[in-house]
């Protein structure tokens, strides 16, 4: 089930149900983006034709930059604090021929380093108005579609198909995305807290609250 989670209302904007051999990067090309929009995806969704066609909405994508990737730096902020993580904020071109056919723009590529996890995360985005620090708050975001599926999975009960033809399993994942949704609504009528603390942290709902927020994973 591919899905996206518009954190706004923090229920899904769009999904696709598909077989298992169905590359996660595909449903981009089914996908229309919304101007001013910001996307947040994990690196199975590094496709780079479907990020220019992202790019050309006007749209915004935050995602992991895949080990391989090829590029050249054209310009560095050295000007970060590394007491927050950050290690590097660069923007770059794409090497590859067929990549940079792909997607001749300039892309910016931001280090940061999870202490907790002991890792360096890479992010690669076509956003040069926030800062470096807030594209990794962006990108924690994502996790909110972990949180969703994981909802859907523990309190509508799909830890076992009611049948196992397509069909059969359209109707169940269907049947749950509704009752998700109405709950959802339900929600909405009675909870008035800001947007802006449901979304982010203590740290950062200062500095992104005014943004625009949908998220895009995959899960089967």
């Amino acid at each position: 089930m591919h899905t996206l989670l518009d954190l706004r209302g923090n229920i899904p904007s769009f999904i696709h149900i598909s077989d298992g051999k169905y590359h996660d990067s595909n449903v981009l090309d089914i996908m229309d983006f919304q101007n001013g929009s910001i996307y947040l995806m994990d690196k199975a969704y590094v496709d780079f034709e479907a990020l220019m066609r992202i790019n050309n909405a006007g749209a915004f994508f935050v995602t992991r930059a895949k080990s391989s990737i090829k590029y050249n730096v054209v310009e560095q902020n050295h000007n970060i604090d590394e007491t927050t993580g950050l290690r590097a904020d660069k923007n770059i071109v794409l090497t590859v021929l067929k990549s940079k056919k792909l997607y001749p723009e300039k892309l910016r590529l931001v280090e940061f380093y999870d202490n907790k996890n002991d890792e360096l995360l890479v992010f690669l985005t076509n956003n040069f108005e926030v800062s470096s620090l807030e594209v990794a708050y962006l990108y924690q975001n994502r996790w909110q579609i972990e949180v969703f599926f994981k909802w859907i999975k523990q309190n509508l009960i799909i830890k076992k198909f009611w049948g196992h033809t397509p069909n059969a399993v359209k109707i169940h994942l269907w049947s749950a995305i509704c009752t998700c949704t109405i709950v959802a609504y339900i929600k909405h009528s009675f909870d008035k807290t800001p947007m802006a603390e449901l979304l982010t942290d203590s740290q950062s709902s200062q500095n992104v609250k005014e943004l625009p927020y949908e998220l895009f994973l995959n899960n089967s």
